[in-house]
């Protein structure tokens, strides 16, 4: 069975080459053409357009940046949308608001197409090595068993939207995690403390995770190459306030990191690491 795979981002492309790695029949596409080199290396085939993907692939994966760039990309919302989708399962990888979804879903079932949602947990380094975990909501064991070369684990999350409002549980988690990871280093550093003895001792510790001691290390260095990009990670902080609203309740701990994140980003840092969030610390 050839499978589609669109978008071919920070993300996107560690995971399809996983993909093409493991033998999967691949047909990919992406908006910036260059970025598809690595996949047609790996024995992909690469589209012109995503007509081409979804002509040839029964499943196609999305892993696009945002709500609007998959509008765009189906043509939701015209006739391209429909004839695009039609006795095809949709595979929505990205992560956008859980009402968007639900809304996607909908329209791609009534176009005679099949729907999940399949959002991950895990950056760059994650993507490169095949160790995200994925939750999924719809889809049956066939898409779990086309995930799997991308993941280390498959979390099922009931019905959509399930998926993704578990992942932004998760992530207020880890943007909470990693926000007063810096604070702490920011801290140490204006006491006069070594980085890295911070680092051994939190590594030592009860609280030490994959996230920390990785975070650790580049705050450590100032190495803030970019695993999960600042804005990328506004956009996420904005889904969570977003989604708690809705639901009629508050979310504090990310009210405050939204604040810190902007900062980074509005200095100029949007495309550094998520650690770089202790320069807005520094300049408070």
């Amino acid at each position: 069975m050839t499978v589609g795979f669109v978008g071919l981002g920070v993300m996107g492309q560690p995971m399809a080459l996983n993909l093409a790695r493991a033998g999967t029949e691949l047909i990919v596409w992406n908006r910036t053409p260059d970025r598809a080199g690595p996949l047609r290396q790996a024995g992909a085939t690469v589209a012109g357009d995503v007509a081409e993907v979804f002509a040839a692939a029964e499943t196609v994966i999305l892993m696009l940046a945002n709500d609007r760039v998959i509008d765009d990309v189906l043509g939701r919302g015209t006739d391209t949308f429909g004839e695009l989708v039609r006795d095809r399962t949709v595979v929505h990888m990205g992560t956008t608001a859980p009402a968007y979804s639900a809304g996607l879903g909908r329209d791609v079932i009534a176009a005679g197409g099949s729907y999940a949602e399949a959002p991950v947990s895990g950056s760059r380094g994650p993507a490169e090595t095949g160790d995200l975990v994925v939750m999924i909501a719809g889809g049956g064991p066939a898409v779990e068993d086309l995930l799997r070369p991308m993941c280390r684990e498959i979390v099922r999350c009931g019905d959509v939207p399930g998926a993704l409002l578990m992942k932004l549980a998760v992530n207020t988690f880890l943007i909470s995690m990693v926000t007063g990871l810096a604070e702490a280093f920011h801290f140490a550093g204006r006491h006069g403390l070594d980085p890295g003895t911070l680092s051994a001792a939190l590594d030592a510790g009860p609280m030490a995770s994959v996230v920390s001691r990785v975070k650790s290390r580049k705050l450590c260095e100032r190495d803030f190459d970019v695993q999960a990009a600042i804005r990328d990670v506004l956009y996420n902080n904005e889904l969570v306030l977003g989604a708690a609203r809705e639901a009629g309740f508050g979310s504090p701990l990310l009210e405050v990191c939204r604040e810190l994140y902007f900062e980074t980003d509005r200095a100029g840092f949007g495309g550094e690491d998520m650690a770089a969030v202790i320069r807005a610390l520094e300049a408070r």
